[in-house]
């Protein structure tokens, strides 16, 4: 992916910056204050290289099995003045990783003999005419209207408001809803 600071400075000859910024939506200051930057950011990149290969020179002689906080301290230890926010970004960065011995933690198990809940609506939930059918929903997503013709149940996004209404009159009827029973 190209930075929009690149873009404009490998075409500001052809298009100008000031229309090119306007373009790209990127303040004129925000450029030339980039382009001024662009030996510090080839320093810092020289120096994560650097700081990247004695990480890796440590995960390797611990057999690949320190990570962000040993690393950091052992760099330290070597007298490297470091931060462990600036090795973390290094080691992820140059796809450097520690072992992990823990397991997943599996929270929800389900019960083997449970039998699993039927659908008496066959994924239809469309209704033919008032409190017909009732529908609650354990998600947060919504559903494309149905045509202006059509009698619906709609499931409010985030109360427990269920309501069924015909549009073909216009007619609207609802209730509160207790894990989507109506009540």
């Amino acid at each position: 992916m190209i930075n929009r600071f690149q873009f404009i400075e490998d075409h500001h000859r052809a298009w100008g910056v000031k229309r090119l910024c306007h373009v790209l939506e990127v303040a004129r200051s925000s450029f030339y204050k980039w382009r001024a930057g662009r030996e510090a950011r080839a320093t810092r990149e020289r120096a994560d290289a650097a700081l990247a290969e004695r990480i890796r020179a440590v995960h390797t002689e611990w057999d690949g099995t320190y990570g962000r906080p040993r690393i950091t301290a052992e760099l330290r230890e070597d007298g490297e003045h470091v931060n462990h926010k600036r090795v973390g970004r290094v080691m992820r960065k140059f796809g450097i990783a520690g072992l992990r011995l823990r397991k997943r933690q599996v929270t929800t198990v389900p019960e083997p003999s449970a039998t699993p809940v039927p659908d008496l609506l066959d994924r239809d939930f469309t209704a033919s005419a008032p409190n017909t059918k009732y529908v609650g929903s354990g998600s947060r997503r919504e559903l494309p209207p149905p045509a202006p013709t059509e009698p619906c149940v709609t499931v409010s996004r985030y109360t427990a408001l269920v309501t069924l209404s015909t549009r073909s009159d216009g007619q609207t009827a609802s209730g509160r809803t207790s894990l989507g029973i109506a009540v």
